[in-house]
């Protein structure tokens, strides 16, 4: 089976019109998948169920499930904007609560967070070669959420770091009725089984990443978006395969603006 080194970015072919598809880190090129593979179904909705603040676990299953976060500046009156974070390689939804301490860095921003586990060790496009279980439950994370949040329909957004932002990539730009922003932090391809919507992209990367190439950022993950019409922002800074806090508040405070 022919593979892709992670320094090259081709073009395959991908079910669905205007489609996006790449390949990274000896992982086999894409399977043809389509627009249901990475479908989100769920919406908000008038809220049931009393939001409790803070970090609090999904509890939809184990031993790989996530958290909520609702910010202590939550207003059930007013609807909040809804930030969906995917986690790296190998990591867990833990990586933005205990590394990156991210809902105490956002909560006078009053962003509600939700961050599912993979349901292998890394992403489907990784692990699965292609979307499968993954956006799946994110349909289940989501729900959630809404449940409990009042959310603003006009402010939801999905970013993720490493392959996490690779997945980010590809669900927001199938997504982009739901999603209306899409964070990728140091990612590695765009791989999106179907455009839907335009929804505006925040792309960072670090110039000395060991780990994914800054250049096959800038070069073909951010000018493919251009060249497709996406509103994009790409932002790079002197340091290697991270989130520097300041580069995660920008991008929040770009998806708030």
């Amino acid at each position: 089976m022919h593979r892709y080194n992670r320094r090259q970015f081709l073009g395959v072919a991908a079910a669905g019109t205007g489609a996006f598809a790449a390949a990274c880190l000896d992982v086999p090129a894409p399977r043809v998948f389509t627009h249901t593979d990475a479908l989100i179904t769920v919406r908000p909705v008038e809220p049931t169920l009393p939001p409790v603040a803070g970090y609090t676990a999904l509890g939809i299953t184990t031993p790989r499930d996530g958290f909520l976060y609702v910010p202590t500046t939550y207003d059930p009156t007013v609807p909040a904007p809804l930030l969906m974070l995917l986690h790296g390689n190998g990591d867990s939804a833990d990586f933005w609560e205990t590394s990156m301490h991210i809902g105490e860095q956002m909560d006078d921003l009053g962003v509600v967070i939700v961050a599912p586990d993979s349901r292998n060790a890394s992403w489907d496009i990784i692990a699965e070669n292609g979307y499968r279980a993954d956006p799946y439950f994110f349909n289940f994370a989501l729900e959630h959420a809404f449940k409990r949040c009042k959310i603003n329909p006009s402010r939801i957004a999905i970013a993720g770091f490493s392959d996490g932002g690779m997945e980010a990539l590809g669900v927001g730009v199938a997504n982009g009725d739901l999603f209306t922003h899409v964070m990728s932090y140091s990612a590695g391809a765009l791989a999106a089984p179907w455009q839907q919507g335009k929804p505006k992209v925040f792309v960072s990367h670090g110039q000395a990443d060991p780990i994914l190439s800054w250049e096959n950022a800038r070069d073909n993950i951010v000018q493919r978006l251009i060249d497709a019409s996406y509103d994009t922002t790409f932002v790079s800074f002197a340091g290697g395969h991270s989130i520097p806090p300041a580069i995660a508040r920008q991008s929040v405070e770009w998806f708030l603006a």
